[in-house]
């Protein structure tokens, strides 16, 4: 089947961080990170069945969503302000 070919894996990876990169807030990065993984494993041997691979892709792209946004992210969750107009003198 398609989905056991580790380049399809890394090919959805690859796609999503690139669409990350037009549509920012690490969402789509996780995701890519998720895709990496399963395809490492493909890669690697490890014989998974179609469920499987969806469920290590939605945990570890869970896992790296989390971390990107605490490493990343605003710090209190706000949205950056200014008050102030640069132009004016």
């Amino acid at each position: 089947m398609l989905w056991d070919n580790w380049w399809v894996w890394a090919a959805a990876a690859v796609g999503l961080a690139i669409l990350e990169t037009l549509i920012p807030g690490y969402v789509f990065l996780g995701f890519a990170a998720g895709a990496a993984l399963v395809s490492v494993l493909t890669l690697i041997g490890v014989s998974l069945t179609l469920p499987w691979m969806l469920l290590i892709f939605a945990m570890a792209s869970l896992v790296a969503w989390i971390a990107m946004r605490k490493v990343f992210g605003l710090k209190g969750g706000t949205v950056r302000r200014i008050d102030h107009d640069i132009n004016k003198n």
